[in-house]
């Protein structure tokens, strides 16, 4: 366990940020860089099987040392870092025995971590918090769950008296981009279910994430001088104002929370000839994301119909609640709060507003719920996670391994 804040502090400092916008895989030539250090560290502490393949997917074994048949289990964090933030050039704070007060991030830029705003730092008093310096993400998400599993690895090779199956751990590209199950070979990996280690404070425990989907609208219009322009210009702008007009106003993010869904305008962009808007859609609920998808489609069709044929949609799913497909197996949710409160540890079990590999690994034929990492206000200069959280996140780990394989008879 004394390696794991070293081994944290390693990966954070090497860049690792996504391209929604590259081709290839992974999207960043600089996730190699992670990739390959990973595979000779897993080499070092004693795992077998260790793969690489040409998509920097990163797969490796620790064998059973039970000599029953006992169900193969896995574990999974992504390399990658969000495109919001710099993950450049991180250069990581130590808070020890932290007071409750402000943080100072960045003295020069007065950028303070304060608890008045940020009240989930309260609960940490007395822990060590890893914080940024203010100009950079930290990279907890989800480099903080990568520390975690190569830790709780090395733990179980040294200590062969706790007993255990087959652990199958894997660490995936791009998945701050939505890619990071695409090339996921769910044969390959073999397990009978996994868990991703990629929530945020500690005790999360998510079987439910969004349906998603993105939308891409274009406006066309017109361009005439606008002295003489009555009747004749058409202008995309204010055509994707109005769009814009007829979404309800309260369904965004920053007026929703639990299980409400929202629509997300993210990008917009226009000339008078030609206009872009970007959005992303999302619900837990999968009859009423159906009913949000048709209604930007009704949109569309009213503004064809006052306008002419001068805007178009193309709307693309992105991800699928993956409750339905954990939940014929739920027990792969009762072992890891089992493990959880074995720790004394609190679960905390509600939906992910927002998507994880899991969500597509559980489509492709591995049902895996996901478990918290430890940090807080990912993707930003905010980001922090206390060295505490990361710890029961190795333990637990380490639990739900030595569960699996004694709940078997």
């Amino acid at each position: 366990m004394e390696k794991l804040l070293p081994r944290f502090l390693d990966y954070v400092t090497t860049d690792t940020q996504s391209d929604p916008y590259s081709k290839s895989t992974p999207s960043t030539e600089k996730q190699w860089n992670l990739a390959k250090k990973l595979v000779m560290e897993l080499h070092q502490i004693g795992l077998q099987e260790v793969s690489i393949d040409e998509n920097s997917y990163i797969m490796a074994t620790l064998p059973s040392n039970v000599d029953k048949k006992v169900p193969t289990i896995g574990f999974i964090s992504h390399m990658d870092t969000s495109p919001d933030f710099s993950g450049k050039n991180v250069k990581p704070q130590i808070i020890e025995n932290y007071d409750g007060k402000d943080i100072v991030l960045h003295k020069g830029k007065d950028i303070v971590l304060s608890p008045d705003y940020f009240e989930d730092l309260l609960q940490y008093k007395g822990q060590t918090l890893i914080t940024t310096d203010g100009t950079t993400l930290l990279g907890a998400d989800d480099k903080a769950g990568v520390a975690e599993i190569v830790t709780a690895m090395e733990y179980l090779v040294q200590h062969p008296e706790i007993k255990h199956g087959k652990i199958r751990i894997a660490f995936t590209p791009d998945e701050e981009i939505g890619r990071g199950a695409h090339k996921f070979d769910v044969k390959k990996f073999g397990a009978d279910w996994a868990y991703t280690m990629d929530g945020s404070q500690i005790g999360e425990l998510e079987y439910e994430n969004f349906n998603a989907a993105k939308a891409n609208l274009i406006f066309t219009g017109k361009s005439v001088h606008p002295g003489y322009a009555k009747n004749k210009m058409v202008n995309a702008i204010g055509i994707a104002n109005e769009f814009l007009s007829l979404l309800p106003p309260r369904e965004v993010p920053e007026h929703t929370t639990g299980m409400e869904g929202f629509f997300h305008v993210h990008k917009i962009k226009g000339e008078i000839e030609k206009a872009e808007i970007e959005l992303i859609i999302r619900d837990h609920d999968a009859v009423h994301f159906e009913a949000r998808k048709e209604l930007l489609r009704d949109v569309v069709d009213k503004l064809n119909q006052k306008y002419g044929d001068y805007t178009s949609l193309v709307i693309e799913d992105q991800y699928r609640n993956m409750r339905e497909k954990v939940e014929p197996v739920f027990h792969i949710v009762e072992i890891a709060e089992e493990a959880m409160e074995s720790l004394g540890i609190e679960p905390i079990i509600k939906p992910i507003r927002g998507g994880t590999d899991g969500s597509q690994l559980s489509f492709m034929g591995l049902p895996c719920p996901n478990i918290f990492a430890g940090g807080h206000n990912f993707h930003g200069k905010y980001e922090y996670i206390p060295l505490e959280s990361m710890q029961k996140a190795v333990e637990v780990i380490v639990k739900i391994c030595e569960l699996t394989a004694s709940q078997i008879k």
